[in-house]
């Protein structure tokens, strides 16, 4: 049984996951991983995680956060405007937007002003599409901007560190609970989006690099810091086709692996 299956499983993982949350815990993981007494964490991270580091060789970390956060010099994104790219790596599923009602995201049922709370913000995404993104830890942790467009104010709300991984979605209501920062976007191409970085357990950061303002394509919009984390696009009634492959894809799977800059649909 894995940490997390413990967590949410077991009564005592149960307990001791309370536990963390009342007595602040989860803090003293944030400072050590800052520190450099994590440094040692990463090399048997990479090995453990399988993760190719050919993309970074002769960059050094003086702490765990700083191999997690750690930077592509370049990266390639599709750049036909009428396609779709997702701004991540990571694992992709979709699911109908409905108007004031329950609907299932990852084993937990949720409205959607549970996800945007903004009443008059969530109501111009009702019948649309919710497209998540649950990134993996041998996934790259900075997301760029998928169309061009004019970016809102962030906004943060603040909440516990669940994992996000399937076991603890089916459990508590993730998206509902966890911290994470949403910004409402003017795209080009796509109308009228709603991004929403997701932390997960351990992650103490998620930094965007625009208060708002103007943004083009590929453009790097922010990153994680620490384990897993979760982004949550919005679109709008008759905005987007998700690829078909991907459509055929979760007919027998639950996620679909993609990658940043990739054409996951199109324009309608």
């Amino acid at each position: 049984m894995s940490f997390v299956d413990f967590l949410y499983k077991s009564p005592v993982g149960r307990f001791t996951l309370k536990a963390m949350f009342k007595l602040h815990l989860l803090k003293l993981g944030e400072r050590f991983v800052r520190s450099g007494l994590s440094k040692p964490l990463v090399s048997s991270y990479i090995k453990r995680n399988n993760i190719d580091m050919s993309e970074f060789e002769g960059q050094t970390f003086r702490t765990f956060q700083d191999f997690f956060s750690r930077k592509k010099a370049s990266y390639t994104v599709d750049t036909e405007p009428s396609h779709l790219i997702s701004p991540c790596d990571g694992l992709l599923s979709v699911f109908p937007i409905r108007h004031d009602t329950f609907y299932p995201i990852k084993g937990s049922e949720y409205r959607l002003t549970d996800l945007i709370n903004d009443d008059d913000v969530a109501q111009m995404f009702v019948d649309g599409t919710c497209i998540i993104l649950r990134l993996q830890a041998n996934d790259y942790h900075h997301y760029c901007y998928f169309d061009d467009g004019y970016q809102y104010i962030n906004h943060f709300i603040p909440g516990e560190l669940h994992s996000v991984q399937p076991i603890a979605c089916a459990s508590v209501p993730v998206y509902r609970l966890n911290r994470r920062l949403w910004t409402l976007m003017d795209t080009h191409h796509f109308g009228k989006v709603v991004q929403t970085e997701v932390g997960a357990l351990l992650v103490g950061g998620i930094e965007n690099e625009k208060v708002s303002g103007n943004f083009v394509r590929g453009e790097e919009m922010g990153h994680f810091e620490l384990t897993g984390s979760t982004i949550v696009l919005f679109f709008q009634k008759d905005q987007i086709r998700i690829q078909e492959n991907i459509l055929q894809g979760l007919q027998t799977m639950d996620e679909f692996p993609v990658k940043l800059g990739q054409q996951i649909g199109t324009a309608y």
